[in-house]
Parts: C-alpha cells; sequence; structure tokens
C-alpha cells in the first residue's frame, strides 16, 4: 500500500486527535503521541490538563481561536471539514496511526464524513481508529486487521465503495471466505467474536469495521 509520506513512519507512536463530537475519553494520549485539537476539540484536552501539539480549524465550535503557539486556522468556507484537516497534518508529519476520539455521536452527518475519512487514511496506507461511548470503528484497505482472542460483543463489517472482493472473516461466529461485500447490501452486519483470535482480511477495496468493545483489543501490527 502507498505511504503518504515518503519519509516513513514517525518515530512518535500515534497521531492522536480530539474532535468536537462525543468525546468519551477511553484512550488518552501517550506521553510520545502527536497531539491535534480539531476546533472545539482543544477544550476537551485542556479540560484534562492536555496541551496539544497543534490546533487546527475554522473555530465554529470553540468560537475564537484559542491561546495556543501552533494554531493552522481555516476559513469557514473550504473543502475539508476540521476533522479532515487534522489528519491532512498528521499524515503530512509522516505518522501512519491515528486514534480519534470526538469523531462518532452528534450530528450525524460528521459521523458519516469521519467514516469516509478512515477510508481515506487506510488508503494512505496508514490505519485510523475512531473511538465512541459504545463503539470503536476502524478501515482496512487490501489488507488485514486481527483482534486479540479478549474481544467480545459483536462486531459489523461493510464495504464502503462500490465493493469489495476476497473478504474473509476467520474466528467469528459468521465467517466468511472469498465473498463479495456490496455498499447495498449490509450482509456484514452484527457478527459476533467468539473468544478467538479473529482476522478480517479483504484482497480488493476498503472495508468498514465497528466493534463494541474495547479499542485496545485490535492489534495495531496487523
Amino acid at each position: 500500500m502507498q505511504i503518504y509520506m515518503k519519509a516513513g513512519r514517525n518515530l512518535r507512536k500515534s497521531c492522536y486527535i480530539a474532535g468536537a463530537g462525543e468525546f468519551c475519553g477511553l484512550i488518552m494520549p501517550g506521553r510520545d503521541d502527536y497531539i491535534i485539537a480539531a476546533d472545539a476539540g482543544y477544550s476537551q484536552l485542556v479540560s484534562r490538563g492536555i496541551i496539544p501539539d497543534l490546533v487546527v480549524g475554522d473555530f465554529d465550535s470553540l468560537g475564537l481561536p484559542p491561546d495556543h503557539p501552533n494554531i493552522i486556522s481555516s476559513p469557514a468556507e473550504k473543502d475539508d471539514t476540521d476533522m479532515m484537516l487534522a489528519i491532512r497534518q498528521g499524515l503530512m508529519r509522516g505518522y501512519d496511526s491515528f486514534i480519534i476520539d470526538g469523531g462518532l455521536g452528534g450530528k450525524l452527518d460528521h459521523t458519516l464524513a469521519n467514516l469516509q475519512i478512515l477510508a481515506f487514511i487506510s488508503q494512505k496506507g496508514a490505519r485510523g481508529v475512531l473511538i465512541g461511548r459504545e463503539t470503536c470503528v476502524t478501515a482496512v484497505t487490501n489488507g488485514s486487521v486481527r483482534f486479540k482472542a479478549e474481544a467480545s460483543g459483536v462486531i459489523s463489517v461493510f464495504c464502503i465503495g462500490s465493493s469489495a472482493a476476497g473478504v474473509c472473516l476467520a474466528g467469528l461466529k459468521y465467517p466468511l471466505s472469498e465473498a463479495v461485500l456490496k455498499c447495498d447490501d449490509p450482509l456484514g452486519v452484527s457478527n459476533e467474536f467468539t473468544g478467538a483470535a479473529a482476522t478480517l482480511t479483504v484482497r480488493s477495496g476498503t472495508l468498514i469495521i465497528m466493534w463494541a468493545d474495547s479499542p485496545k483489543l485490535l492489534e495495531e501490527n496487523a
């Protein structure tokens, strides 16, 4: 898969992005993470004693740009959402792992936009995870993701794009082998973990994967 930055992976672990949606705080940024606040995500971080490395957005949600030394301000009339601006900044800095809180819930249109952003991240050869209060979401393009055996509950798999070919689901209650998922057929909804490690693979296309368990159960190096 093509990596967005020719320079390769950044030595710092992940790019942690706080958005203006429903912030759950299940995972907070680590000491070595690069932290970006997208608009009102800034207030979520500061209220928890965390100062981001970078703040981006048009600040329609926050009201005014904050008092911060590293701000990228954009006009309200723009093509990218504030979240997409943050993602682009992370990719430009060489990150290939994104943890996103405050990107689910709230406005449905922005939630859908953030699912598209996950697809964009995966198509750049990186991995993004949206963290919600009851659901976590990631995307995979032409590759695999793995879950630890401790994962439990419901997991759903959707095609984003016209179709996804060579879909294999192993270690789940309802396995698939070399299946084709389509954007107008929710075949992959409401599967279940079984207590075994699970592997989800797509040969050609992009999958959106949602699960109702800890984001830490997704293996990083899949």
